[in-house]
């Protein structure tokens, strides 16, 4: 590493910590190439490695079931790669320069279809399947795809959601598993599709990601100015391949990489991480996550094997480390933190950094670096893994930089408090620090910005980008005698006593000590700062609170310290992560299964299977069978855990659950795979509710909304407050929903989310109204609700007026059922009432 006088970091010739790397291309020659490696597209230098070792195994897939798993040769791999090419150069109009969709699950062919795009020449663009049909249209569509590959078994989901768009006729290579799908010229509602996607991320919008003075131009024309030099995304063949970013803080980006800016970091880590033809590397990654490309590349450019995986394997804990360490015996893995500690320390300990251990380096990135202290309770004292920190942005084609722990850090008597640093910027990358003023900085804290005289992207609809262009971050670090450390997202940040500062450090000063197990930081109503602590022994409040203001400045100490027993936050209750299923008759246990974590959802039973569906905090839904006492399938949520009850639709034959991620997901009942998800940006309490057109869930954000079954908004109706209830949608009254909010009203909607009546509770409404019917109650259709301060209303469901009313002696969150004249409900005190409904004249009155 070397810093000049502008304080910029730029990449030499080796990472800190790191042997000294071979010249590129010494290990990979051959006498018709005579280009230097770094020059090289990603399919030469995999072609050159295959001349090399045509007979070795390239790429195995393991289902990770009864069935053995089955691998390609380097010289398989490359054949079937040049039928494809062929196939794609003859049913593709290029002109000059062609971008490929890919429409596919991770498999055994996967390699070949990539490569075989790479070498029409074209650029590949991955399209995850199981992403919202509305996004993926946006990023064909601002991607310019006119062909998509779609792999034949998901050709019926690709074509329902996209119906009208793509078409294709008697393209397809059966003993390749794809069919080409090219754009439907007559298609007009591609435009107004990626319009309703910029109009929901409209309000997130983030500042441009450009240097101050960047400047974009309209067509292919060079521009030139004082520097003088631009690359342009028009020379032919240039692209590699083009993603997305995430969209969490704004529209999503659209980011196309050329060959001369991805090679150098493959190249780079190669020498760091001493790949050989011995190695074997896990595709960690999903396709639509650039560092996929570094995992593929690293080992098909080198003559060593990867392992991929189906994507449900990943989210399976035991089944994943016994395929990676016990079949396959997997060298080399670069993971984000949040996959590892998906294995559990169990895990971790006796396996993937076990003294035995087959792992020889574990590189993880893509978020914050796990602390020292939790690091070091992982590994155990004779395992000899190396172990890398990787920095970097999609904006910028993967990893920026690159830190090897030193060995002596995990010694015993080593200082717990060693802060980890970024390290140093990879080749060709230069890295500089900026104030809010946009100086560069050389001690201190400002916000990275990552480039290079040829590590340049094109974003969005950039045609000619200025060579050495600097992106930013939004990443905010601490630059200490030549090093970087990482603060935290420009969005974590706060100000607090007049002073700014991210909420990570607070976490990551509370990890670091020896009596926290876990933690976690929330800024309450931009007021209070409260950390959450999970303690390890017997931690006292006084003392971690002294030992936190050893460590930070008097703005980062929080206001309160609360001690809970587990993460999340549990508000009420005892929760032990287990699914009890009980006799009928006895209430003896007949079984319990045991999840990774608090169990809030209730079960719903499949009538048609028999099969019982169940949300966890763990992130998962599970399906059981009861009677066999086995898990069906598990499926991984991604956005955060289940507290809400899933919905079971009989036809469409969906299971619609919702996260405290924000995530709403139509999953199929029988095979466990997402059909499609929605992000909504705010935790969903509420449990979906579903008729034979539509599902309602009630968000956090104060909306009730309304989506067809094929995953398309309807509408979203708001209130002012949280919507914890889950919508009541009746077969008594087809044509409404009904629904309580944190504003104190019950509200009554039709199904085109128009409001028909509103009643004022006397506190919030938590629970979910119940419709309900009785010839003993004059057969009108009437409904049941509780307020949170124990109220029980009966309402006339078409107009909304009080028919009864009584109070309970404490708080109410449950909901209300009905039977017969019955109504049952649970209260805070804990007790279950048993209402009895009767007639008095004309109006009906609530008895205990």
């Amino acid at each position: 590493m070397w810093r000049n006088r502008c304080g910029v970091l730029a990449g030499a010739a080796e990472a800190r910590g790191s042997r000294s790397p071979e010249p590129f291309g010494s290990r990979l020659g051959h006498p018709g190439d005579r280009r230097h490696a770094a020059e090289m597209t990603l399919q030469e230098l995999v072609n050159q490695a295959a001349r090399l070792y045509s007979d070795r195994k390239a790429v195995w897939f393991d289902e990770c079931n009864d069935k053995p798993p089955t691998f390609y040769t380097y010289a398989t791999v490359v054949k079937l790669a040049m039928e494809l090419t062929a196939f794609l150069q003859k049913h593709c109009n290029q002109q000059g320069k062609c971008e490929i969709g890919l429409y596919c699950y991770p498999g055994i062919n996967l390699p070949s279809w990539i490569i075989g795009i790479l070498q029409v020449p074209a650029a590949y663009s991955p399209i995850d399947p199981d992403a919202p049909p509305m996004l993926s249209t946006y990023f064909m569509k601002k991607s310019n795809l006119q062909y998509v590959l779609v792999e034949n078994d998901k050709i019926n989901k690709f074509q329902m959601s996209h119906v009208g768009w793509f078409y294709h006729s008697s393209s397809t290579i059966k003993h390749l598993g794809v069919t080409l799908f090219q754009v439907s010229s007559s298609n007009t509602d591609l435009n107004s599709q990626v319009d309703d996607v910029k109009s929901k991320y409209e309000p997130f919008k983030a500042t441009s990601n450009s240097q101050p003075g960047y400047t974009v131009c309209p067509d292919q024309t060079k521009v030139e100015t004082s520097e003088g030099r631009y690359t342009d995304i028009g020379q032919k063949y240039s692209l590699a391949y083009i993603l997305h970013t995430s969209g969490t803080t704004g529209i999503p980006k659209i980011v196309r990489v050329p060959h001369k800016c991805i090679v150098p970091n493959i190249q780079h880590l190669k020498s760091i991480f001493e790949i050989t033809q011995d190695d074997m590397l896990f595709l960690a990654s999903p396709l639509t996550f650039d560092p996929s490309v570094v995992e593929l590349f690293i080992a098909l450019t080198s003559g060593a094997s990867i392992l991929v995986v189906p994507n449900t394997i990943k989210m399976m804990p035991v089944e994943l480390s016994a395929a990676l360490f016990h079949h396959h015996h997997v060298t080399v893995l670069q993971a984000t933190p949040t996959l590892l500690r998906r294995f559990g320390a169990h895990i971790i300990k006796s396996t993937v950094l076990s003294a035995n251990t087959s792992l020889r380096v574990l590189a993880l990135g893509g978020e914050a670096f796990p602390v020292l202290n939790l690091l070091k309770s992982w590994k155990h004292k004779e395992n000899k893994t190396s172990i890398f920190n990787l920095y970097g942005i999609t904006e910028v084609s993967s990893w920026a930089t690159c830190y090897k722990i030193p060995e002596e850090v995990f010694s015993p008597d080593f200082r717990m408090d060693f802060p980890i640093p970024l390290g140093s910027p990879l080749l060709g990358t230069k890295v500089e620090v900026r104030d809010t003023s946009g100086s560069a900085i050389l001690e201190g804290e400002g916000q990275i910005f990552i480039g290079g005289e040829e590590r340049i992207c094109f974003l969005d609809d950039e045609i000619n980008v200025p060579l050495g262009t600097m992106r930013e971050t939004g990443d905010f670090v601490k630059v200490q005698n030549a090093k970087l450390f990482f603060l935290g997202r420009k969005d974590n940040q706060i100000k607090r006593h007049g002073k700014r500062f991210n909420i990570e450090c607070l976490q990551q000063a509370a990890e670091d000590l020896c009596q926290v197990e876990a933690c976690a930081v929330t800024w309450y109503q931009h007021e209070k700062l409260v950390l959450f602590v999970v303690p390890k022994d017997d931690l006292k409040k006084k003392e971690t609170l002294k030992e936190l203001q050893k460590h930070l400045p008097a703005h980062a100490v929080p206001d309160e310290l609360v001690l809970i027993k587990a993460l999340p936050l549990t508000t009420h209750g005892c929760y032990d992560g287990l699914v009890y299923v009980l006799q009928s008759n006895d209430g003896e246990i007949h079984w319990t299964f045991v999840t990774e974590d608090t169990v809030k959802s209730s079960a719903v039973v499949d009538p048609s299977s028999g099969l019982v569906y169940v949300g966890s905090h763990d992130q998962h839904v599970y399906a059981l069978d009861i009677y066999k006492r086995a898990c069906i399938w598990k499926l991984h949520c991604e956005g955060g855990a289940v507290f809400s009850s899933p919905c079971l639709s009989s036809f469409p034959h969906h299971l619609y659950v919702a996260t405290l991620g924000g995530l709403l997901l139509a999953v199929n009942p029988v095979m466990g795979n997402k059909i499609w998800k929605s992000f909504l940006g705010k935790p969903l309490f509420s449990s979906p509710h579903c008729n034979e057109k539509y599902i309602c869930v009630g968000c956090v954000d104060g909306n009730v909304y309304c989506y067809t079954h094929s995953g398309e908004k309807v509408w979203q109706f708001s209130t002012n407050g949280p919507v914890f209830s889950s919508p009541c949608i009746s077969s008594l009254t087809k044509q409404e929903v009904f629904f309580g909010s944190h504003d104190c009203f019950i509200y009554c909607c039709n199904m085109e989310g128009n409001l028909l009546w509103k009643f004022e509770a006397t506190s919030s409404v938590y629970g979910t109204p119940f419709v309900f019917q009785s010839d003993d109650l004059k057969n009108r259709i009437l409904l049941a609700a509780v307020s949170t301060d124990g109220k029980v209303w009966i309402l006339n469901a078409k107009s909304g007026t009080a028919e009864g009313t009584d109070k309970l002696p404490g708080e109410v969150f449950s909901s209300p059922v009905v039977w017969g004249t019955k109504l049952v409900v649970g209260c805070r005190n804990d007790y279950v009432y048993c209402l009895d409904l009767y007639i008095t004249g004309k109006k009906e009155q609530l008895r205990c």
